[in-house]
């Protein structure tokens, strides 16, 4: 029989307060519904949240938490995963009906990989192996408990906010291509649970901004959104950003200082560039991530409990990166519940133009002012702006739309000869065109073919751009006849709108 160990040898007093609620919690009063099978554990665990000040009840039989879930809402669910006549994985998504808000915490004597992943992908708010401590309930309780409280603060503010006529919707993501929907739709359907979320795509696709959609969807939206580039800076300055440190941990340390876990506490981390955070510090943040606890550098104690919702970004693929033990698998799990990927700009020539006229009136406002008129974006200009490679994506795309707005002289159109891409030396990648393909495992015709069909797509894409969108000039200019160059442009994926 699994025991509950009341007398932990783990003192509570390390606690925050914000863990142990009041006795009197008034209106706030939380409901937390117990719902396992073993007596002892059940009561045990009865005992220790009614003296938090938790508003409890139990149920050994899943029948009777069936019905109680449809007719009543509770705030917390503790929640037996393998039940002997109804199994976890089928009462969880019966208490989301009722309230989407409760937070179910699977409790289980089985732990594994399998079944972890299969409560939070299902919409577990945690997961708490047994047997477990007074301590370990606590923690885990008072963290759902939290994120309860910020979630009716989010929501109030929310309210306020349509009372008042002002927009509550900070983040706009602009896109109507097929691959961009599907991920704005992922993302707005785990927004508003905890799940954590691991997006993917090349840089400056706008891996960020949907960091930022997702917070500000969720019911994280009045606290803290933190982001931190594991890139940026080197090993030992990573870990102190990230978990803080204490007086004299190492030279320079004269005071105290919270970590980012600490100041997103009830809010969103979100880890930019995760792979490239060291493996010394991934097994710290694993052991954060489960525990819900936090330890300053240069400290021998918990220095606090916390509740974060992490977003992970990368813009490499995370598969290869554990093959090659890069990043470790155990925390891609905890990271990846919910994977998104980011389409690249390329990938969406559809919204070049909604993107750019979004780019122009934004910045034609900051450096020209209200009074004149906004120029509009000529055919030629739209023209080369779909057949530009974007290696940059969106914010490649953002500056080349400030730098003309800058430079631009006339007020009435944006032309092509305004684009300053067109006059730019090609990139390093160009230069070495084809220096990636020589590896062993790629044969010579491989790699040659490899190598003319890039030359090719690049080289029919400037010169459209430099005919400005003329697809008969363009192919003068290439010394080819019409139909081979449409010939070329349709193997290579390149549209011929408005030709």
């Amino acid at each position: 029989m699994t025991q509950l160990t009341v007398s932990s040898p783990t003192d509570r007093s390390f606690l925050r307060r914000d863990y142990l609620p009041s006795r009197n919690l008034s209106d706030s009063t939380i409901r937390v519904l117990i719902v396992e099978d073993e007596d002892t554990l059940r009561e045990s665990c009865a005992s220790v949240l009614s003296d938090d000040g938790y508003n409890v009840s139990t149920t050994g039989v899943a029948r009777e938490a069936e019905n109680l879930l449809r007719h009543s809402v509770f705030d917390v669910l503790l929640l037996d995963w393998y039940m002997s006549d109804i199994p976890g994985a089928q009462l969880l998504p019966v208490a989301l009906a009722a309230n989407p808000m409760t937070r179910v915490i699977a409790v289980t004597g089985k732990a594994t990989l399998a079944s972890s992943l299969e409560a939070m992908r299902i919409g577990a708010w945690a997961y708490l192996p047994k047997p477990f401590s007074a301590v370990q309930l606590a923690i885990v309780v008072g963290q759902a408990v939290h994120a309860t409280l910020a979630a009716r603060e989010s929501l109030q503010r929310s309210h306020e906010l349509e009372q008042l006529g002002e927009n509550s919707d900070k983040i706009r993501i602009l896109g109507h291509a097929p691959a961009f929907r599907g991920a704005i739709s992922r993302a707005r359907k785990v927004a508003p649970t905890d799940a954590s979320v691991l997006l993917t795509g090349e840089s400056g696709s706008g891996k960020e901004l949907f960091a930022q959609f997702i917070h500000h969807h969720s019911r994280r939206a009045s606290r803290p959104f933190l982001a931190l580039n594991c890139a940026a800076l080197p090993e030992p300055l990573l870990e102190s950003e990230m978990f803080g440190h204490r007086r004299g941990a190492f030279t320079g340390a004269v005071r105290d200082k919270p970590g980012l876990l600490e100041a997103a506490d009830g809010g969103t981390l979100m880890l930019d560039e995760l792979i490239e955070m060291p493996k010394t510090i991934q097994a710290k943040l694993l052991r954060a991530i489960q525990d819900g606890v936090v330890r300053r550098v240069g400290s021998e104690t918990a220095d606090a409990v916390v509740n974060v919702r992490f977003i992970a970004a990368t813009n490499r693929e995370p598969d290869r990166a554990i093959s090659e033990g890069m990043l470790r698998e155990d925390l891609y799990y905890r990271l990846g519940v919910v994977p998104i990927h980011v389409p690249s700009l390329r990938d969406r020539v559809e919204d070049i133009k909604l993107l750019a006229n979004s780019f122009l009136s934004h910045y034609w406002r900051k450096y020209r002012g209200i009074d004149l008129p906004v120029p509009q974006l000529g055919k030629g200009a739209i023209d080369a702006l779909k057949s530009h490679p974007w290696p940059g994506n969106v914010r490649e795309l953002q500056n080349v739309i400030e730098h003309a707005v800058v430079l631009l002289e006339s007020t009435g159109e944006v032309r092509t000869e305004d684009l300053p891409f067109l006059s730019m030396p090609a990139p390093a990648e160009d230069r070495s065109l084809g220096m990636e393909l020589t590896t062993a495992d790629t044969s010579y015709y491989d790699a040659r073919d490899q190598l003319l069909a890039k030359f090719d797509r690049q080289f029919l894409t400037r010169v459209i751009a430099h005919a400005g969108g003329n697809l008969s000039k363009a192919a003068r200019r290439a010394g080819i006849d019409r139909t081979t160059f449409y010939r070329l442009m349709e193997r290579h994926g390149l549209q011929r709108d408005g030709s």
